[in-house]
């Protein structure tokens, strides 16, 4: 597939958050923060860099997506479900539920990674 189809494609997010679970279109070069954002959806965030764990999500079920854009994401994060809304860019329908810094930030010290604000 080339780079023009790529950024062509829209995929489905549901995002479950603390004032309710909404249905955001997002395109595949989009990062899920801003489709949120453009959605009028107001969502956690302070680096917008994939460093800092405040715009953490986590996968309530499977799903694809690119996090090459963080700067700090590791195979631990991936496996555990979770993921960075700020850097993160869907490769296939995705449900999330926000909010979750304090989870990943207590799955990062169990690992030994980075966790900022902990």
């Amino acid at each position: 597939m080339n780079d023009s189809a790529k950024s062509e494609q829209i995929f489905k997010i549901n995002l479950l958050t603390p004032s309710g679970e909404y249905e955001v279109a997002v395109a595949s070069n989009q990062h899920l923060w801003d489709a949120a954002q453009m959605a009028g959806i107001s969502l956690p965030a302070i680096c917008h860099q994939g460093r800092c764990l405040t715009c953490a999500g986590q996968l309530l079920e499977p799903g694809e997506f690119d996090s090459t854009d963080a700067r700090c994401y590791d195979p631990q994060d991936r496996e555990a479900g979770f993921i960075l809304l700020c850097t993160a860019k869907a490769r296939s329908n995705l449900r999330i539920r926000t909010h979750a810094q304090t989870e990943m930030r207590v799955h990062r010290q169990k690992y030994g990674l980075p966790a900022p604000y902990a």
